[in-house]
């Protein structure tokens, strides 16, 4: 792959009982993406499926992938990509779900902590650093004394559904813009944005 080539990743669960929910929001966010792209997603050996392309003509290559697991062993197959499309860590995105955004919203970061997401601890300990670029889409934290684990695994309610076109575009524009323009550029677009 090209110097300039980037690995996006969309978290979420295999299976039509997951694809509504909320902790898929990454992988719903990708399909904006591979729309974009103009691509299927296909099999690869790495225990995923992917679309290779580029998101604007010119622009640099793109590996758009959805892990064929479950959330919390997401690492593997981003490892495996990564290693097999010679991309560093430092361009790899991960586009997912963040309890500790309000619905709706959408910021960007490069490393830090996990914060209790199984998906980026396990990317974090396949890639061995957790300085790869998050792309965090809110779904806002349960209701009364629900648990999160029942929350995140939920379709998303009718009002939120309604609203869920215009913040999937955004992340995948979130990402988009960091791949062609840089994290300080995307954050200053996407943070505080007024809805």
């Amino acid at each position: 792959m090209a110097e300039d080539g980037w690995l996006i990743v969309g978290l979420g669960n295999p299976g039509p009982k997951y694809e509504a929910t909320r902790h898929n929001v990454g992988q719903m966010a990708l399909d904006v993406l591979a729309d974009r792209v103009g691509g299927r997603f296909s099999p690869h050996r790495a225990g995923a499926r992917i679309v290779e392309g580029r998101i604007r003509p010119g622009g640099p290559k793109v590996i758009l992938a959805k892990s064929n697991g479950f959330m919390n062993t997401s690492g593997g197959p981003v490892s495996g990509l990564a290693k097999y499309f010679g991309v560093p860590a430092e361009r790899v995105i991960v586009i997912h779900d963040e309890l500790d955004l309000p619905f709706d919203t959408v910021k960007l970061k490069q490393g830090g902590g996990h914060g209790g997401h199984n998906g980026l601890r396990d990317i974090a300990k396949a890639l061995d650093t957790p300085d790869f670029f998050r792309v965090r889409v809110g779904i806002g934290r349960p209701p009364g004394q629900q648990d999160a684990a029942d929350f995140v695994l939920r379709p998303f309610a009718s009002g939120e559904r309604r609203d869920l076109p215009v913040l999937l575009e955004d992340a995948a524009d979130a990402a988009s813009t960091l791949v062609d323009e840089g994290l300080l550029a995307a954050q200053q677009q996407f943070h505080g944005r007024a809805r």
